[in-house]
């Protein structure tokens, strides 16, 4: 058995009180795998409980068991485990005290980004080249022997057709679909999730009519290979509890003809910009770019966060300046 997971093991057995967390930016594989562990972990004896600093959007919340996420903190646990991401500015919303509280317990990082690790206090990392933390998830339950109930098996099924979108993503791999096909036997019904999923993806005509403003307010540069769209604190505020605004657009502006990369940056009340990354499957650099920023994700999807520049229009240089220089620097080995 892998050294990690042995691990992995030795922790659960010697925990009661578990507290899965997922990071400030919640997506299908994160919700997936929290709920997932949850229903695992719990099969073992164990009393789990699931965390996020921010609320569950709504368009995640076909998977029924979002509602057992808590803003705060439960006031017991002797073992956290920190799903799908590495990297520590993404608890940025956890408040201090409770970051202090989380360093005093054992903590377990799962997460399949090719990213640095930044969670400088965690006992464990399982970090796998695997096509979403959910398939990492898979693998520890299979190998250990524990028991894959239904919901879990939808909730995995979820993670992995989440960053896979559809498992047509170049990080799928022969393993993925027989994970799928496992999955099935286990009681993922993929047709209802699927209907599920385009349900919750409905928008309605304020959406749909704010998305046509955010179309018409992209920007491009360096002959339309870099797209950027810039969202203010207002429209973030107005539209988040109901669909991710970058998320609105970030699909179209990759559609762009001769478009190689596309930045959705949001800019917070209090300073602070987010940038999500996107690249066309022939430029595969968003890593690279996010972590010139000091992000990080996948070659395909990544981004970062800043409190570096009071003027966005600052970092949009940056952004084309070094998108330029990537460009040209990897275009042979691309």
């Amino acid at each position: 058995m892998d050294l990690n997971y042995s691990k992995f093991k030795d922790y659960i057995d010697k925990s009661s009180n578990v507290l899965i967390i997922q990071a400030d930016n919640p997506d299908g594989d994160s919700l997936g795998s929290s709920i997932a562990l949850e229903q695992i972990l719990t099969n073992q004896g164990k009393n789990v409980e699931m965390y996020c600093a921010v609320n569950i959007p709504d368009y995640l919340k076909y998977l029924k068991a979002w509602s057992r996420i808590k803003t705060e903190l439960p006031p017991k646990f002797d073992l956290v485990i920190i799903v799908d991401t590495s990297t520590l500015n993404l608890l940025d919303k956890t408040k201090d005290f409770d970051l202090a509280l989380l360093k005093s317990k054992p903590v377990i990082v799962i997460d399949h980004h090719d990213t640095t690790l930044t969670i400088d206090f965690a006992n464990l990392v399982i970090n796998e080249n695997k096509s979403s933390t959910g398939e990492i998830i898979y693998q520890i339950a299979k190998k250990l022997a524990y028991k894959i109930n239904k919901e879990a098996s939808e909730a995995l099924a979820t993670s992995i057709l989440s960053d896979t979108i559809g498992l047509m993503t170049e990080s799928t791999s022969s393993d993925t679909f027989r994970v799928m096909a496992d999955l099935v036997d286990l009681g993922a019904d993929l047709p209802k999730l699927d209907a599920s999923r385009r349900e919750s993806y409905q928008k309605t005509l304020e959406l749909t009519k704010y998305k046509g403003k955010l179309l018409q307010r992209i920007e491009t540069y360096l002959d339309d290979r870099l797209a950027i769209i810039v969202i203010p604190w207002e429209e973030i505020k107005t539209y988040s509890p109901f669909y991710n605004p970058s998320m609105l657009v970030l699909e179209d502006m990759r559609l762009i003809i001769n478009n190689q990369i596309s930045v959705a940056l949001k800019v917070y009340q209090d300073g602070r910009i987010t940038a999500k990354i996107r690249s066309a499957n022939k430029y595969p650099i968003a890593k690279e770019l996010a972590e010139s920023f000091g992000g990080g994700g996948h070659k395909y999807a990544s981004g970062f966060r800043t409190y570096d520049y009071s003027d966005v229009s600052e970092l949009k240089k940056e952004l084309v300046n070094k998108t330029n220089q990537i460009l040209n620097e990897d275009h042979e080995n691309i």
